[in-house]
């Protein structure tokens, strides 16, 4: 591969970001032909329905944050209650599309070859993909709901080593192929899109979709030892990423493993006390500058009991991404996440366009205060792609899936990698927690993978409960570290598949 590297969960998006990559292709040009094929393999984490934010930077480590939040539809001021899954769960438009387009126009690519891009994704959905274990495990838990959920026939009778097709999807691919990717909010497929969703009671102002836009900026910064840490600006918890490292950064390195994931936890602990402010509203902008100040930050770690765990009041949210990142042999870089919120997003298949719509409205909040639900607001979003600088030229590229644990595995993976000098392979298999509920653990503890150290975290007071070693519950993460040029890396030995 040389001095190029693709990395995503799934070995043919991988295959396909690897091949575009040798044949010159952009950093960015790659990206968007493995999220759009990930919207086609993996739809039970992603989709072009829902999210996506990118970090991105050039070989001299201009990076840029790319934001692609969806706002609330204009009706957003007559919902009087919040609903999780079905046709209510539906209340903000989607942009990934946006960042797609966002990502190529940013690389120079004026006039993308989309057939090149998104012929692969468009192919798959056509023929078949074969189910994995993956979608197989998400169908099966959510199978006493699904049965009611709507377009989910087809995804409701495939099981693992199946073929499943998907043609709708495969029509909405090809007219982006053919108009643009600005079809999906001005074209023939928003309007493809608004029907469908009329059909099942949502209905969608042509003004909102054409509103969808990718807010690209400088995003956040934090030095940390001797990288620089990027991370993606409000509303996404990348400040709440930085600033369990600034946290760390002030109690020093640790002497031992079990002072390591300690510090590690009660740093987390003391980020997500300040989360909770996190929105999209002009009141919480100065947010980042105050909780990445040197004062917040050591008055934080001054809270940290080096012998004692303090307890854990947060409360777990649930939800499913895919991360992959690029490196092209001009030395630029792509570290993007995209997501349709839950696993499947609303439970709302479209009929027409093959679309499988988005929650992450379900996030917002009816009670006055951060991220209340109003028209044209966007979401608090979990979503935090990593970029670090070393000498001022990009040297990893980081994220996760995990909602709430993606700040908490974002730690494990950067102490490991900078702190602990660990290479990409060593660092996505070192231990990793996950602190209050689960899927299949409601309780408040510190969930950990087997570390060989607990009776020491027990007396220093975790309330530990066992996860099982490489658990999936603790994250799909991907690294790329580029040294003398040459980028090394891999997705997580906690197989998605």
């Amino acid at each position: 591969m040389g001095n190029s590297l693709a990395i995503s969960p799934h070995p043919e998006a991988t295959a396909l970001g690897n091949r575009l990559l040798a044949e010159g292709s952009s950093a960015a040009e790659a990206a968007v032909a493995m999220g759009a094929y990930l919207s086609v393999a993996m739809p039970h984490f992603c989709g072009l329905g829902g999210d996506a934010v990118w970090m991105t930077t050039d070989a001299g480590g201009r990076v840029r944050s790319l934001t692609g939040i969806g706002h609330a539809f204009a009706f957003a001021d007559r919902i009087s209650q919040i609903e999780q899954r079905g046709p209510r769960s539906i209340l903000t438009s989607a942009a990934a599309v946006s960042t797609w387009a966002a990502a190529l126009s940013l690389s120079g690519v004026s006039a993308p070859d989309l057939a090149r891009l998104l012929g692969p994704a468009r192919q798959a959905a056509r023929d078949g993909i074969e189910v994995t274990p993956s979608q197989e495990f998400w169908r099966a838990m959510r199978a006493p709901e699904s049965a009611t959920w709507l377009g989910f026939s087809r995804y409701n009778e495939a099981s693992t080593g199946s073929l499943l097709k998907q043609p709708a999807l495969a029509q909405s691919l090809e007219v982006l192929m053919e108009e643009g990717l600005h079809s999906f909010y001005t074209g023939t497929l928003a309007e493809r899109i608004r029907a469908d969703l009329a059909d099942i009671g949502v209905v969608v102002a042509a003004d909102d979709l054409k509103a969808t836009s990718c807010e690209v900026g400088d995003g956040l910064s934090l030095p940390y030892r001797n990288v620089t840490l990027h991370a993606p600006p409000l509303p996404t918890q990348g400040v709440t990423t930085l600033e369990i490292m600034g946290i760390l950064d002030r109690l020093g390195r640790p002497e031992t493993a079990v002072d390591n994931y300690h510090l590690m936890v009660e740093a987390v602990k003391c980020a997500f006390l300040d989360r909770q402010q996190i929105d999209d509203s002009g009141q919480a902008a100065h947010l980042p500058s105050l909780l990445l100040s040197a004062e917040h930050l050591t008055s934080r770690a001054n809270e940290v009991d080096r012998a004692r765990a303090r307890e854990w009041p947060h409360v777990f949210q649930a939800a499913d991404t895919v991360y992959f990142a690029a490196r092209d042999q001009a030395g630029r870089c792509v570290s993007a996440l995209q997501s349709t919120y839950f696993d499947w997003g609303s439970g709302c298949c479209l009929d027409r366009s093959g679309i499988i719509w988005h929650n992450r409205g379900a996030s917002f909040s009816l009670k006055a205060g951060p991220n209340r639900l109003a028209p044209g607001r966007r979401p608090f979003h979990t979503l935090n792609p990593g970029i670090a600088l070393k000498d001022g030229k990009p040297w990893l590229l980081y994220g996760t899936q995990g909602a709430d644990g993606q700040p908490q595995t974002l730690t494990v993976l950067l102490r490991h990698c900078i702190d602990l000098d660990m290479a990409p392979a060593e660092a996505l298999a070192a231990p990793r927690f996950l602190l209050g509920r689960t899927f299949s653990d409601s309780r408040d503890t510190l969930k950990l993978e087997p570390t060989g150290f607990e009776a020491e975290l027990l007396e220093k007071g975790h309330d530990i409960s066992p996860l099982s070693p490489l658990s999936p519950l603790a994250g799909q993460a991907g690294i790329i570290r580029i040294e003398n040029d040459l980028p090394q890396g891999g997705h997580d030995p906690r197989k998605s598949l």
